[in-house]
């Protein structure tokens, strides 16, 4: 074996245009085919010298193609999710078979929450990663034995041997790790990544980890990243947007994918004022707190697009999931977002703790007053490891144990004794109608392709794909909300309700 192990890190291939790792915040079959980056694969990618990094969905790499790719290396980092589990296991079996001495390392939130489970699901397992990963598959891929590695997890002598935790990385250590957007040149194809609302090519990374919100429904800040916030420098992040501005020339923006970019006033300020001279275009994660001053700054040094999670129009329904923000703040924000013009995509969810049919339409009727330029809504999940889904387990409310059907698609598996799963997903239906075809939000979608032949055709994709779904859920909402599926299970660490 080499002084450093060869190693392949692999978000890997599972169900059709399925974006189940890395940097994505719902893992699970998109409604429109898109992809994020797998931006916490990337830096221990730039750790390890000789790695590559598979990123399989994007790339159209299939199971054939992984367990051939994986033959010739010694040290493989694969990142799960709940939803793709079962379905990694299976293809690691098929990966051992054809490289025994294989050995593998499995990373991400499903691992961090359920370390021991992971590990008895397979015997091909060989360690599991809580936490932050990016220097302890480093170091094991550089010889250090597993007993001395920080957040760990493995067998030793018929038992499983959890080492203490790993520290989280602050800002000096976050300045010290290579570049993401080096090793997306040297082992992506930017074009790759798609998302409706983003521009086509763009780069995303983080400047930050963490986030101090207590969203109950969020799952990042509850496994992986944690809520303290912790910052790369300033220095440091214009330095990676410069390197990208010089690697990627047919880029059209580049996104800040810190869970939430704009936490801090003065920081999102002065990254501002540092870009203004770059002359790029940029968007981000934001919450509704900033004020007409950082949010003209922002403008001012390129910003053009904010998402931002408003989740529900009803202030209790707010309250109830510690949103730590307001129906006011909201209004607030979307008027002066309007006032500097940077592009808002709003995300709402369906089915939060005190939803009702009416809380459902009150949420409708905000998100038409808001006027977002564009929309995402979700149905309630809870993710094993959030607050939520332990209410949920110890309320009775988890109708099943699953998050998706054997194709990777969310399923509704949150019930209230008031609210069915069909109630929830026509409300989801019914939102996307009311919200997309009133004359002038359809003309403002259309406007944007009108001149650009390349948007065109991602428009009337996107579009196909959507109309799609749409027909789909309106069957299932009219069949009752209980087709006979094949469930991807999800145990959960307390029971199901007695209401099933």
């Amino acid at each position: 074996m080499s002084a450093v192990m060869k190693t392949v890190l692999l978000n890997p291939p599972s169900f059709e245009n399925f974006d189940g790792g890395a940097s994505s915040r719902w893992p699970a079959t998109r409604e429109i085919e898109s992809y994020w980056y797998p931006v916490w694969l990337a830096y221990p990618a730039g750790l390890i010298p000789g790695s590559r990094l598979v990123d399989a969905s994007p790339h159209k790499i299939d199971w054939k193609q992984t367990i051939e790719i994986c033959k010739s290396y010694e040290f493989l980092v694969l990142y799960t999710s709940t939803v793709g589990f079962y379905s990694d296991i299976k293809l690691i079996r098929k990966i051992k078979e054809e490289n025994p001495g294989l050995k593998i390392a499995f990373v991400g939130p499903h691992g961090h929450i359920k370390p021991e489970e992971t590990l008895n699901a397979s015997a091909d397992i060989d360690f599991v990663v809580r936490g932050e990963f990016d220097h302890s598959v480093a170091e094991f891929a550089h010889g250090k034995p597993l007993e001395q590695i920080a957040g760990a997890c493995f067998r030793k002598d018929g038992k499983i041997v959890m080492n203490t935790p790993r520290p989280q990385l602050h800002t000096a250590e976050l300045d010290a790790l290579p570049y993401a957007t080096d090793i997306y040149k040297r082992d992506l194809q930017i074009e790759r990544y798609n998302v409706p609302f983003l521009l086509h090519p763009f780069v995303s990374f983080y400047t930050t980890r963490g986030c101090p919100a207590m969203c109950t429904f969020c799952m990042w800040p509850q496994t992986i990243s944690g809520h303290a916030w912790r910052t790369r420098s300033v220095d440091n992040v214009v330095q990676e947007v410069k390197n990208t501005l010089e690697y990627f020339p047919q880029m059209k923006e580049i996104f800040f994918d810190d869970d939430t970019f704009n936490i801090r006033r003065d920081r999102a300020i002065e990254l501002s004022q540092k870009f203004k001279p770059l002359k790029f275009q940029w968007s981000c994660t934001a919450r509704c707190h900033s004020k007409y001053e950082e949010l003209k700054a922002m403008a001012d040094g390129g910003a053009r697009l904010f998402i931002v999670g408003f989740e529900s129009g009803d202030a209790q329904i707010l309250k109830n999931i510690k949103k730590g923000a307001t129906i006011e703040m909201a209004r607030e924000f979307m008027k002066n977002c309007k006032k500097v013009g940077i592009k808002v995509h709003g995300d709402f969810i369906i089915g939060l703790p005190g939803e009702t049919k009416e809380t459902i339409n009150k949420t409708i009727d905000f998100a038409k007053e808001l006027d977002c330029e564009t929309i995402q809504v979700s149905l309630a999940h809870a993710m094993p490891g959030t607050e939520l889904h332990d209410q949920m387990s110890k309320e009775g409310f988890l109708r099943v144990e699953a998050l998706a059907d054997t194709g990777g698609h969310q399923l509704p598996h949150i019930e209230y004794p008031h609210l069915s799963k069909a109630e929830m997903m026509d409300g989801v239906n019914r939102f996307y109608d009311e919200y997309y075809f009133r004359p002038k939000v359809a003309w403002r979608i259309v406007r944007e392709a009108l001149w650009d032949s390349h948007e065109r055709k991602r428009l009337y994709h996107e579009a196909t794909s959507f109309l799609k779904l749409r027909a789909e859920r309106l069957k299932w909402v009219r069949q009752g909300g209980d087709i006979d599926k094949t469930m991807v299970s999800v145990p959960g660490p307390a029971p199901v309700s007695g209401n099933d």
